[in-house]
């Protein structure tokens, strides 16, 4: 078999100027440009129509550009959708699988229509049946799976045919907290493996434990992409540090407020919180202030803003339909 061309350069995506207008003028995607590396986990996050679905499904193309170009492996998804859809797996929100094959045919099925032969899609379908746990499942229908268990299967079957990119639509929305953590860690092993990983999430955790870079969108427009130390350090001001302190009196805090303006602190029992924009200019400020009180301190940490904080910062917290 004669290797795909995958473009000249190393990018797995590239969105440029996209515009998607609908009829009545309805602008739900207004000039939307970010390109995805080969190899890493990308997330895009926004409100409930921020124009997060429809980029993808441009993306995906399933959605035809008003204006606007996406490449998937250097391949134009309007002029040759076909060549670009081979080189995606893509998990929509919803439940997609076919209800009357069992579990190891939702796979076989689809390898085949992507051009396995029989032996091929069998050998590849009980392959991933070991990797994403369900080959004590293989022969049960698709309605006798659990939640978990069934977003594990649409998984497979979208990495069936070996797509080099895919996409997940809020891939663990409804899943209980086990559920998730399996299905991070299968995205962490195939992601491991070289798959180009592009999903969108509401759960902000999910988003930081597995995206190396986050597009934040809103009223069909990015508004900040970055990774998401970088984000938090940029929109989330309040950082807070903590730490256990000895032989300090009741009074440090007052003393401390004085000595470090423009902080916010609190002192209970025997530890110390302090809010701040910067923390980097302020811990050699604090350190210095408690070794002249001569005052001992123990468990220093820091921790930045949320990624919550940051959305919230970026989108508002109006609700949205």
């Amino acid at each position: 078999m004669v290797a795909p061309d995958l473009g000249p350069q190393n990018l797995a995506i590239e969105v440029k100027d996209l515009v998607k207008t609908y009829p009545g003028s309805i602008a739900a995607v207004r000039g939307v440009s970010f390109s995805i590396p080969r190899g890493s986990v990308y997330g895009l996050l926004g409100p409930n129509g921020a124009g997060k679905t429809t980029t993808f499904g441009m993306i995906t193309t399933r959605v035809i550009p008003t204006s606007g170009t996406v490449l998937i492996n250097g391949i134009n998804v309007v002029a040759k959708p076909a060549q670009a859809k081979s080189f995606l797996g893509v998990v929509p929100q919803s439940n997609t699988l076919d209800r009357s094959p069992s579990v190891r045919e939702n796979l076989t099925f689809h390898g085949r229509y992507f051009g396995m032969t029989s032996k091929e899609a069998r050998t590849k379908a009980d392959q991933l049946l070991v990797q994403f746990r369900l080959q004590e499942r293989a022969a049960a229908p698709v309605g006798a799976l659990s939640g978990g268990m069934a977003q594990r299967l649409m998984v497979a079957r979208a990495v069936m045919h070996s797509p080099t990119i895919l996409v997940l639509d809020e891939p663990t929305t409804g899943l209980d907290p086990q559920s998730r953590l399996a299905l991070w860690e299968i995205l962490r092993e195939l992601n491991a493996a070289g798959q180009t990983i592009l999903l969108s999430t509401h759960y902000m955790d999910e988003a930081d434990e597995l995206c190396e870079k986050i597009a934040i969108m809103d009223h069909g427009q990015v508004l900040a992409l970055d990774t998401p130390a970088a984000l938090k350090r940029s929109y989330a001001k309040q950082a807070r540090i903590s730490l256990d302190l000895q032989g300090a009196d009741p009074g440090l805090a007052e003393m401390l407020a004085e000595a470090l303006p423009g902080t916010t602190i609190g002192f209970v029992g025997s530890q110390l919180t302090i809010s701040t924009d910067d923390p980097t200019d302020l811990l050699p400020m604090l350190v210095k202030e408690l070794v002249a009180m001569d005052i001992g301190y123990r468990n220093l940490s820091v921790r930045q803003g949320s990624l919550e904080s940051v959305f919230l910062a970026l989108t508002g917290r109006d609700l949205r339909e």
